[in-house]
């Protein structure tokens, strides 16, 4: 049990296997081919490294800040989830949502329609299909309310991402709210200048720093313009897209 323990924490390439990780069935081959045991299973090697307290043969990804100012700049998308802004509480008439996109996602079209279940029967699903070529998926969640929004588009950039923005600001509760908060990452298709002219002629886009928010804000009020504050997140890191 100790020599396979101490294999476990090993990385396979000290062995000369060609894996990345190490997988139950994988040890127990290794085990066996190096001499450790006659016979065994991948089964009573799961229950031996399942029960042991201390597990380094385990590790998680991680990514680690580097920038010094992220406890600050996070604090801001942090504190919207949390359904506050600049201290103060959100209304109820205000609303996050967080926004993102998956690029070449590939289109297959089943060659026969796929068949519901039916009295022992499952449902059945072509296995053959035609490609249909990659499309994008946009999607916005709404934080609070659990509700998602998705459209797909034949790329993603400014364009798709202002149809995006205006599926969502045009129906209610967006489309009267005193408020609309954008969480998104720092893409080209949600930050700079371009990005705010695409969406102001329909949702005012605050912008750079506080100081500047609070000044469009205003303006945007006196208009009559709902605001829309877009918030951009570099990694987990928050910042104001510039305008």
């Amino acid at each position: 049990m100790v020599a396979i323990k101490a294999l476990a924490c090993e990385l396979p390439a000290k062995t000369d296997t060609p894996l990345a990780r190490w997988q139950c069935p994988d040890l127990a081959r290794a085990a066996v081919e190096s001499g450790i045991v006659a016979a065994i299973s991948g089964t009573t090697i799961w229950r031996w490294l399942s029960s042991d307290a201390i597990k380094p043969w385990q590790h998680r990804s991680w990514i680690f800040p580097r920038d010094p100012d992220f406890g600050a700049k996070a604090a801001r998308v942090l504190d919207l989830y949390a359904r506050r802004f600049d201290d103060t509480a959100l209304r109820c008439d205000e609303f996050v949502i967080s926004a993102d996109e998956k690029t070449s996602i590939q289109a297959r079209i089943r060659k026969h329609a796929t068949t519901p279940p039916g009295p022992r029967r499952s449902m059945r699903v072509e296995h053959e299909y035609a490609r249909g070529g990659a499309l994008a998926y946009l999607a916005a969640w709404d934080v609070h309310r659990a509700k998602v929004f998705g459209r797909c588009e034949d790329t993603t950039g400014i364009e798709p991402f202002h149809r995006l923005v205006e599926q969502v600001m045009t129906c209610q509760p967006y489309a009267s709210a005193r408020r609309v908060f954008w969480v998104v990452d720092n893409g080209s298709s949600h930050r700079g200048v371009p990005v705010v002219l695409a969406h102001q002629q329909g949702h005012r886009l605050d912008g750079l720093d506080h100081r500047e928010i609070q000044g469009m804000r205003t303006r945007s009020t006196e208009k009559g313009v709902r605001p829309a504050i877009m918030l951009g997140v570099n990694g987990s890191c928050a910042r104001r897209c510039t305008a």
